[in-house]
């Protein structure tokens, strides 16, 4: 097992170099603890159809972390409050809280199973940042609403943006990561929905074009 650490450890530093991803000691340790219990609580909840860790790293770690540079990049943008709908076992979300300790993530899902998953990796790595919601987006009615809905799981702009809208504060953002360019989701939300930016992300180890969207309903 310690060998397996290790060779995890080498690959996800690999990857963040490549993607100039800059990782802390406290970062490294919480983001391959999450890979861990991801890889664990798999077998049982069936978080994700991949089944080795080392392609958890590539796909899900890396992956999520592909983003951290436009985040970076953007401290322009007010990103206090941020929520991943449709997270599953906590991707994008976790990895970015890790990320981003300053700012709010909650983490929102309808799957009991996969909730429960995530209330254990917020207290397991102590995660204080993170807040995690049983339920369907279109019941939750939150007290404060969010800068940035952020989401790799919705099967179009148009279903992320109809069903999200009243998450968004003010002038706030949709940030959709994608695969291909999806250029014929946007023509079906041009009038409603502004795209801001397109960013080809870099993902290390995953062949395929990777997509942020970051788009901004029209005032």
């Amino acid at each position: 097992m310690t060998d397996l650490n290790a060779e995890l450890r080498a690959q996800l530093l690999r990857g963040a170099i490549e993607m100039s991803v800059a990782l802390n000691e406290t970062q490294i340790e919480k983001l391959l603890a999450y890979v861990r219990e991801f890889e664990k609580w798999n077998k049982a909840y069936n978080l994700s159809a991949v089944r080795d860790i080392r392609q958890m790293v590539a796909r899900h770690l890396l992956d999520s972390l592909s983003v951290v540079p436009w985040f970076t990049a953007n401290k322009k943008f007010s990103a206090a409050r941020v929520i991943d709908v449709g997270t599953g076992g906590g991707l994008p979300g976790i990895p970015l809280a890790i990320m981003f300790p300053e700012q709010q993530f909650t983490l929102l899902d309808s799957n009991g199973k996969k909730t429960r998953f995530l209330f254990h990796v917020k207290t397991l790595l102590g995660l204080s940042n993170v807040s995690v919601e049983n339920r369907r987006v279109e019941e939750f009615k939150p007290e404060q609403k969010f800068d940035v809905v952020i989401s790799r799981a919705f099967a179009s702009l148009q279903d992320m943006t109809d069903g999200c809208t009243h998450l968004l504060v003010d002038k706030g953002f949709f940030l959709a990561m994608k695969g291909l360019f999806p250029q014929d989701e946007l023509a079906p939300i041009a009038d409603k929905i502004a795209l801001i930016e397109s960013v080809k992300l870099l993902v290390a180890e995953t062949d395929g074009e990777r997509h942020l969207l970051v788009l901004q309903p029209q005032q």
